[in-house]
Parts: C-alpha cells; structure tokens; sequence
C-alpha cells in the first residue's frame, strides 16, 4: 500500500483555506497511487489557536465530517486528519480516518493531552481506535501518546500493524521523530507515519520532520522543515528474524 503524508503550515483559523489546502493535497496523493493521506493535529481549525478550539469545534458526523469524506470520496483516497470535535459541552482533540468512499472508518479522542493549553482546551480521550485497512489493523494515536510505549504496546497486543499519528510537534523536540517514533515502530515491529506541521502558529514555531517508520526503524519516506507531500510504499519485505519480539517475549518481574 502507498501511503502519503502531508507536512505544512497551519491554516491560521481560515477554515475555507484549509479546505482547498487538504482537496489539492488528498488529489496530489491520489494521483501519485496512496491509498491513505495523513495530515497534522487539529488542522481544523488550528493548533495553537485555543480561542479558536471550542468557538470553532464541530461534531462527528457535522459539515466538517461531511465535506472531508466528500473529498476523500471525490479524491478516491483514504484521509486521516486531526480536528477540534465538539460533543455536548465538552471538546475534544480528534482524529478521524475517511474510507476513499468517503465513510468514516475511525475515529479517536487524545488521550495524553500535552501541556496546559491542551489540558485546558480540550477532555481526555479514554479509548483506542483500531479498524481494518487494506491489509493492515490499523489505530489512530494523536502526537504525544505514540511517545508512551505502554499505548503503542496495547494496540501491538491486539495485532495493529499501522499507527496513523496526527501530530503538532514543536521545534526543539525533533527527537520524537528521529529517534523516539523509530523505537517504538521498532519494538512493537509495526510501521508509524507521523504527520507534523512546518512553519509558525501564534508565536509557536514547529519542528517539521515528519516521518514514515517501518518496523525496522528505518524511515521508508522523511520530511525536512518545509511544506512537503510524502508519498511511499508501505509494503517492504521484512526479515521476520530481524524483527522484535518484545511485546511476545515481556516477562513481569516478580514481587
């Protein structure tokens, strides 16, 4: 499977502009043969933008949900993407997978939320999202969950081979892509595409980087810190003795 991912800047609240920006991107992966694009943490309606995180949220199922599965209908490819979900009165930082018949196929609540802003813009997300796509069980990790090995170990426990992450990952932290996401692809032996923005958001600037990991730890596709489509095939052969078997071969020690 060809698997894309879409590094840019944010949107800076324009939602109309975040539209057009996620139809040209989803058209250029599907024209270059992905079956799935993968684009940054709370693209809609922004990141560092808490005045725009509940004025702005939306339901699950809203117009939101609805023109993004138009796109990836019309596109005729999978899109996952980040977004400020509204549910009664409480919001919550999302993301949601889109079949390339427009459908939803997944869709996740953060659980770690990072820092103050998160934790006071958005709830905590309680449960694991796992859903079937083209050959692979995949789930949906936001940002700095995929950096807690014990949640990357559930989902390789319940046989998840690909973990769409969603991601707003500052400048400074650009170990999360280059050395933290690559171990944990490596202990669980699963692959990671970590999508991140490039470029600045109300006084935050972010780090860029991101990365498609195999279960190697080697990166099948890597972005630097600018704007930037990746497109790459997911389905390399991998020597099954080279591959770890920690999650099988974990022993409590005794008390």
């Amino acid at each position: 499977m060809k698997l894309a991912l879409y590094q840019g800047p944010p949107i800076q609240g324009d939602i109309e502009a975040g539209f057009d920006r996620i139809k040209a991107q989803l058209g250029a992966a599907a024209l270059a043969g992905a079956r799935m694009a993968v684009f940054p943490e709370l693209f809609l309606p922004g990141y560092n933008r808490p005045d725009l995180h509940s004025s702005l949220s939306q339901p699950l199922g809203g117009a939101w949900c609805e023109r993004l599965g138009a796109l990836a209908r019309d596109a005729g490819c999978g899109l996952t993407l980040g977004w400020a979900e509204r549910d009664g009165d409480l919001v919550y930082n999302a993301a949601t997978t889109f079949g390339p018949d427009g459908a939803i196929l997944g869709h996740y609540r953060k659980i770690q939320l990072f820092g103050p802003m998160e934790q006071q813009s958005f709830a905590f997300g309680s449960s694991y999202t796992i859903f079937d796509y083209a050959g692979h069980k995949t789930a949906l990790m936001i940002c700095y969950d995929v950096e807690f090995a014990h949640h990357v170990k559930a989902l390789a426990d319940q046989g998840v081979t690909l973990i769409l992450v969603p991601t707003a990952n500052p400048a400074g932290f650009e170990h999360v892509s280059t050395a933290i996401v690559p171990s944990q692809a490596s202990a669980y032996a699963l692959t990671i595409a970590y999508a991140n923005f490039c470029g600045a958001e109300n006084g935050l600037t972010f780090g860029g980087h991101s990365v498609i990991v195999g279960p190697d730890a080697t990166a099948l596709a890597a972005a630097n810190t600018t704007e930037t489509l990746l497109v790459t095939d997911i389905a390399k052969a991998y020597d099954p003795a080279l591959l770890s078997t920690q999650s099988a071969d974990y022993r409590e020690v005794p008390e």
